[in-house]
């Protein structure tokens, strides 16, 4: 027992060597919290663009007087206000609902209905037009990629078979008369 507590203590005094081990642990810990944080802000920064772009459509199609845009009209003026988004136009799905304000519930389901670029197309699930003084819900549902899904950040989301994330932004409206 003697010899061990020697060696143990001729241990901790040698001051030889180098800091590999703890650089190779530390940089792989610091590595992954980096690139947690590098997901999470660019999955955020996707976030406000889709949120911003339904916004601007929204916006549009409320005081659109005479006008009545069709479902491919708006989703192309997301994708064009969404600037960061990769393959908007096919990554983009919209729905558009009228809603009772007196006594509220969505007709649209609770799911968002979502399509990535690797699907086969499919009719929109709904799409409706509102009337003047007509509370409008409106969602948009974005799939994307994570960048490094090995994260634990890209590790927790809900990815579908072909490895695509989902992001759904909401908005309301009166549709204003014309």
């Amino acid at each position: 027992m003697t010899r061990m507590s020697r060696f143990l203590a001729r241990f901790r005094k040698d001051e030889e060597g180098s800091a590999t081990v703890e650089f190779a642990v530390y940089f792989t810990v610091l590595f992954i919290i980096l690139a947690a944080t590098v997901e999470i802000a660019y999955m955020n920064l996707r976030h406000a663009m889709l949120e911003r772009s339904l916004d601007i459509a929204v916006r549009d199609i409320r005081l659109a007087t005479g006008h009545i845009p069709s479902y491919q009209e708006v989703k192309a003026q997301v994708c064009e206000n969404a600037v960061v988004i990769d393959q908007c136009e096919s990554n983009v799905r919209l729905e558009m609902v009228q809603a009772d304000p007196r006594n509220f519930s969505a007709d649209a389901p609770n799911t968002a209905d979502c399509i990535n670029a690797a699907n086969d197309p499919r009719p929109v699930r709904n799409f409706e037009h509102g009337m003047d003084n007509q509370l409008m819900l409106i969602r948009a549902c974005l799939k994307f990629k994570p960048m490094i899904p090995f994260t634990s950040l890209g590790a927790e989301l809900n990815v579908d078979a072909e490895g695509y994330a989902q992001l759904v932004a909401t908005s309301a409206f009166v549709q204003e008369p014309r």
